[in-house]
């Protein structure tokens, strides 16, 4: 007879895991003795080798009770079953660490490589991160809304940053982020911005419509760009 500390020695558990198997109704509790012990027989050393054997196995809790009365039939059948279950759980657990494979290499798994190409080529250029960070989010908003489009737009932006004059306008936007709402160099900037798409039109306004979407929030955000944007939007409403 063996107390439960000497119980849990021979079998290679804690005394916690003997009493957390009491209180499931894994393991019967027997009554104290004279002295005041309780005191565990040779059944209770079997029942408590196939329960650690089984929660080792990676069986739930739940279903040791079943498989602890189930006959032979049962047994093998309530194995292969959890036996599926586990396969199931690995293939899911395999699908995760590949995404979190993905997520170390950062925006590669929110977005086509083409896209990752041209924000590295920006970044190349001395856009800032900051920058850089908010046209990725409206990449991944454009990619998720108009995936049959992305790449067509994506080639479009790339070919125009050949440009040495759209680089220097897009590098004084980056620069304007931090300015002041009444900065003196905003209307000149708002000018030649507008200036340029003029001399640029877009082929496809649905595209335009979309941008305009995806950006608004970031306009918002700083308070020069905010004021940039109403600069353009009231010398375009006076041009034809």
């Amino acid at each position: 007879m063996l107390t439960i500390g000497q119980l849990a020695a021979r079998v290679g558990v804690t005394v916690r895991a003997v009493r957390h198997y009491h209180q499931c109704g894994l393991l019967p509790e027997p009554e104290r003795d004279a002295s005041g012990y309780r005191r565990y027989g040779p059944r209770a050393v079997v029942d408590l080798i196939r329960i650690k054997t089984l929660v080792a196995a990676g069986v739930p809790l739940a279903r040791v009770e079943q498989l602890l009365r189930a006959g032979r039939d049962e047994f093998a059948a309530a194995i292969a079953e959890i036996d599926r279950q586990m396969a199931a759980k690995i293939a899911d657990l395999t699908d995760h660490r590949a995404q979190l494979a993905e997520l170390v290499a950062g925006d590669r798994l929110f977005l086509p490589p083409e896209v990752i190409e041209l924000l590295d080529r920006q970044r190349a250029l001395g856009v800032s991160e900051r920058m850089n960070g908010i046209e990725r989010d409206s990449w991944i908003m454009i990619t998720a809304l108009a995936p049959d489009q992305v790449l067509a737009w994506a080639a479009t932006k790339s070919a125009a940053l050949e440009d040495p004059e759209l680089v220097r306008l897009y590098l004084a936007m980056d620069q304007a982020w931090d300015w002041p709402a009444d900065d003196p160099r905003l209307p000149d900037l708002a000018e030649a911005i507008m200036d340029w798409d003029r001399r640029n039109p877009r082929e496809d306004e649905a595209s335009e419509g979309l941008a305009a979407l995806m950006n608004s929030n970031s306009f918002e955000s700083s308070p020069a760009w905010a004021r940039l944007r109403r600069l353009m939007a009231a010398r375009s409403a006076q041009r034809p």
